[in-house]
C-alpha cells in the first residue's frame, strides 16, 4: 500500500512543505512513510507525531533500529550520531505527515471527486448509500469508513473511521489505480483534530447532527462543534468543501449552517419547510419507511441552495431502511449526489434497492419468534433514536442488551442508562469493549442513570447477556443488541477476542433450538 511508482527521493516528498531545518541529503530515496515506529522498514520515514498518550519523539531511537533512513520531527535531533540518517524538522508534524503523503503518493486526491460526511451519528449509512447512489450510472466510488475500506479492486476491514494520512493517501492511490471516479468517505471528530485528512478539497462536505460523545477527548460539547465546524471553514486540517451539505433539522446544523453562509455554499436538508431538500408525509414500518422527498433552489441537478440554479421536484421514497433517523440519512445522502451534480429524481428508484448497512438496525434471524436487531448505537442520542423507532412497531415489550465501553467519555454512561430506563421494557447492562478499565467502574458509572432498578440486570459476559434476553424474549417482543453493530471483536485489557453480535444471537438461537442449524 505504501510503495509508489516511480521510486521518489525526500526532496520530493517535501516539495511545497516548510521546513525549519534540514541535514542529511535530500536524494535520499524513499521507501515508505510512517508515523508507527513498529511499522518501520528499511528506508522508510519516521514522522514523530505527538499522540494522545505519548509523543512519537519517544520511538526515534526505535525508528532508527528499524532502518529508518529519515527522521521528521519538531523537536532539537537527539541521533546525530547516526550520520546517515537524514533529518527534517518541522513546525507541526501531523500536518507535514499528510502533506508528505499527498507527494509521496502523487497526489491522488487531485485525481477523485472527494464527498465527506461527518457528525455524531449516521456517517456510516450516509456514506455507504451515497456510494450506492452514485455508482448507479457504472462509475466506480470508494468508500472509507468505520465498517470498511472499498478500494475500487479491494475491499478491507477498517481499522478506524478515518484512516491516518499515510494510509489515507495510500488507498486513494489504489482508487486511482483501479479507476474510481471519486471517494465517500467519513470524517471524525478525531481525524479532523488530528489533521489526518488535511490538504484533501472536499468537492463536498456533509454535517449529520451532533450529540454527546467523544469528551474524553473533546473535554466539552463546544469544543466537539468548533472542531467538526472547522472542517468546513478550511481551519481544521481539510480544506473547506466547495459545497456543505447541512442537516437544518439539528440545533448546531442550524448554528452551522448560519456560520457558513457567507463562506461557502450552503444545500440544507430536513423535515423543516426551509430546507433545500426535505421529507414529507413520512411513513414509518416494520421493513423500512416511505416519505415524500422535495427539493427546491437548485438542489435537483446539482446546483446548491442559498444560491439558485436548477429547478424544483417531488419524488416518492421507498426504502429499507427504518427508523426517522434513517429519514434524514436518505436526505443527506440525496444531497450529496445533488452536490456532487446528479438529479435527485433519477436516483429515487435506486433507494428501494439499497440492501442497507452491516450492523446499522440489521434485522438477526427473522424466522425467530421475535424480532432481534442489532445495531451500533453506543451514545444516548443513538440509543434514543433506535429505541423510538422500534417502540411503534413492537406489539409485545421492547427488550435492550447494551454496554459502554471502557476508556471512553465516562459521563455519556448514565445518560445511556437512563434513556435504556425511560424507553424499554427490560435491559441487560453488560460489557461493550471494556479495554483496560474495571467492568466494576463502567458498571458503576451506568447506575447513576437507573430510574428503574426491577426493569434491569447486571450481566458482566456479554455472551450470557444476550443469552438470557433470548431466553426473555416472547413472540410479538423486540430485542435490540445495541453498541457494537458491526464489530467482530471484543477488546479487553491484554486481548481482544472473536465477538459478533450477530453471529452470537444466531448461534445461541441454534442451541435454543429455535430454528434448524
Amino acid at each position: 500500500m505504501n510503495t509508489p511508482l516511480p521510486p521518489i527521493t525526500l526532496k520530493e516528498v517535501f516539495e511545497n512543505i516548510e521546513t525549519a531545518s534540514f541535514s542529511g541529503e535530500w536524494k535520499t530515496p524513499v521507501a515508505s512513510l510512517r508515523d508507527d515506529s513498529r511499522r518501520v522498514v528499511p528506508g522508510c520515514v519516521f514522522f514523530a507525531v505527538p499522540g494522545i498518550n505519548t509523543d512519537g519523539e519517544r520511538f526515534i531511537e526505535d525508528a532508527i533500529a528499524r532502518g529508518a533512513s529519515a527522521i521528521v520531527s519538531t523537536g532539537a535531533p537527539s541521533f546525530v550520531k547516526h550520520s546517515r540518517l537524514a533529518w527534517v524538522r518541522v513546525a507541526d508534524t501531523r500536518r507535514a505527515f499528510a502533506a508528505a503523503a499527498a507527494n509521496f503518493f502523487r497526489h491522488p486526491e487531485k485525481k477523485l471527486r472527494v464527498a465527506g460526511v461527518t457528525g455524531t451519528n449516521g456517517k456510516t449509512t450516509v456514506t455507504t448509500l451515497l456510494r450506492w447512489l452514485l455508482g448507479e450510472d457504472g462509475s466506480r466510488w470508494g468508500l472509507l469508513g468505520t465498517v470498511r475500506y472499498e478500494l475500487g479492486e479491494r475491499s478491507l476491514p477498517a481499522l478506524r473511521t478515518t484512516p491516518g494520512a499515510g494510509e489515507l493517501f495510500g488507498m486513494m492511490a489504489q482508487m486511482v489505480e483501479a479507476g474510481c471516479a471519486g471517494m465517500a468517505m467519513e470524517l471524525s471528530s478525531h481525524a479532523i483534530d488530528q489533521g489526518r485528512a488535511a490538504g484533501l478539497a472536499f468537492e463536498t462536505l456533509a454535517f449529520t447532527n451532533l450529540s454527546r460523545d467523544h469528551l474524553d477527548y473533546h473535554k466539552n460539547m463546544e469544543n466537539y462543534f468548533q472542531v467538526k465546524a472547522g472542517a468546513f471553514l478550511g481551519g481544521a486540517g481539510a480544506d473547506a468543501p466547495k459545497t456543505a451539505v447541512v442537516n437544518t433539522d439539528d440545533a448546531a446544523g442550524r448554528r452551522l449552517a448560519e456560520m457558513l453562509r457567507e463562506k461557502t455554499r450552503v444545500l440544507t436538508f430536513g423535515e423543516n419547510a426551509d430546507a433545500d431538500i426535505r421529507a414529507e408525509n413520512i411513513r414509518l414500518g416494520t421493513d423500512g419507511s416511505a416519505f415524500d422527498v422535495v427539493w427546491s433552489g437548485g438542489a435537483g441537478g446539482g446546483g446548491v441552495g442559498s444560491g439558485g440554479g436548477a429547478g424544483c421536484g417531488v419524488g416518492s421514497v421507498q426504502t429499507s431502511l427504518p427508523g426517522r433517523y434513517n429519514v434524514s440519512n436518505t436526505l443527506c445522502a440525496l444531497a450529496l449526489a445533488s452536490a456532487l451534480g446528479r438529479d435527485i429524481g433519477a436516483l429515487l428508484p435506486a433507494l428501494a434497492r439499497f440492501p442497507g448497512v452491516p450492523g446499522r438496525m440489521e434485522r438477526v434471524a427473522p424466522e425467530s419468534p421475535y424480532q432481534i436487531f442489532v445495531d451500533y448505537a453506543h451514545t444516548d442520542d443513538a440509543l434514543k433514536n433506535a429505541l423510538e423507532m422500534l417502540r411503534p412497531i413492537t406489539r409485545g415489550r421492547l427488550l435492550v442488551v447494551f454496554g459502554c465501553g471502557g476508556d471512553r467519555d465516562r459521563g455519556k454512561r448514565p445518560a445511556m442508562t437512563h434513556v435504556v430506563q425511560q424507553l424499554a421494557d427490560f435491559a441487560w447492562a453488560t460489557a461493550d469493549n471494556p479495554r483496560k478499565e474495571p467492568q466494576e467502574r463502567i458498571f458503576a458509572d451506568m447506575l447513576a442513570g437507573v430510574i428503574a432498578p426491577e426493569k434491569i440486570e447486571w450481566v458482566e459476559d456479554r455472551r450470557r447477556a444476550i443469552s438470557l434476553a433470548l431466553d426473555a424474549a416472547r413472540p410479538g417482543d423486540n430485542l435490540l443488541i445495541a453498541g457494537k453493530g458491526h464489530e467482530t471483536y471484543q477488546e479487553f485489557a491484554d486481548i481482544t477476542i472473536p465477538f459478533d453480535d450477530r453471529l452470537v444471537a444466531k448461534e445461541l438461537l441454534a442451541l435454543k433450538n429455535l430454528r434448524p442449524v
